[in-house]
């Protein structure tokens, strides 16, 4: 091919008109791809798609968060009752191993530390004693694992470190009828009572207050999460309305059925 033209199949030379030849020279020319980014027109993002993206984003991720935290918290309950639930089974064995009698133990009590406080709790229904009293009954009381990894979980109020047989255990729940190590057990303690005897004495305990006595065994609370009320002037305000659980706590009854329950009293 010349300046002019170019060979056809033929061999015969075709000729080019300046146009064309611009043309061909056009069409023969290679041709450079710019990378998106330095594109113009409408190929790229402008600024107020983007921020349009990142507020759609802000915006799931607010109504997701919320859920999420709610769930990790339902988990945390569910665990949390799953160690009830066994200290519960702990304590029906027992039952059945002891004539139905529940365990009188306040000699661990006393070698435990027996501290109750003047702020709160008034006594100290710590229940380390429960390790190595219900040890041949499938255990005694736990910790709940949302306590293990916080500050309210090592408080000197609800943590208590025992050992038996070598094992040691933390436990952290509380079992408010077996607060105290009096010689005479009071009408709202439970050592070596049974179920029925207990519920008996515990109503007796309650004619001059104005708690409701409760109906049957499924309403005496037998242990319970730590918690700190901020309705009580002598919570401590570091601990004030703080719970294992926002706003509620895990209670194991005296008929050994365990559930969750709301407090207002708590944050």
């Amino acid at each position: 091919m010349n300046r002019f033209g170019f060979w056809g199949l033929t061999g015969r030379a075709l000729l080019l008109t300046p146009s064309d030849q611009r043309l061909s020279e056009i069409v023969d020319r290679p041709q450079s791809v710019k990378p998106l980014a330095f594109r113009k027109g409408k190929d790229g993002f402008t600024l107020i798609e983007l921020l349009v993206v990142v507020a759609i984003i802000a915006v799931l991720a607010s109504l997701l968060l919320p859920a999420l935290a709610a769930a990790r918290a339902k988990s945390a309950r569910v665990a949390c009752l799953s160690q009830l639930h066994q200290l519960g089974l702990g304590f029906a064995l027992y039952l059945g191993d002891q004539q139905d009698h529940l365990p009188d133990r306040r000699d661990l009590k006393l070698s435990l530390g027996y501290r109750p406080w003047t702020d709160w709790p008034p006594s100290d229904p710590r229940g380390g004693w429960t390790f190595e009293a219900l040890a041949q009954s499938g255990g005694g009381a736990g910790m709940c694992p949302a306590l293990v990894h916080r500050p309210l979980g090592q408080a000197i109020q609800v943590l208590q470190t025992v050992s038996s047989n070598g094992i040691r255990q933390s436990t952290g729940f509380w079992l408010w009828r077996f607060d105290r190590a009096d010689a005479v057990v009071p009408l709202d303690n439970f050592w070596n009572k049974t179920p029925e005897s207990a519920l008996e004495d515990f109503r007796a305990s309650l004619l001059n207050s104005t708690t409701q006595p409760p109906d049957g065994l499924s309403g005496v609370e037998l242990a319970v999460d730590p918690y700190f009320p901020r309705t009580i002037p002598s919570v401590s305000p570091a601990l004030s309305g703080r719970s294992a659980h926002r706003g509620g706590r895990n209670r194991l009854m005296l008929d050994c059925s365990a559930a969750w329950f709301r407090d207002n009293r708590l944050n």
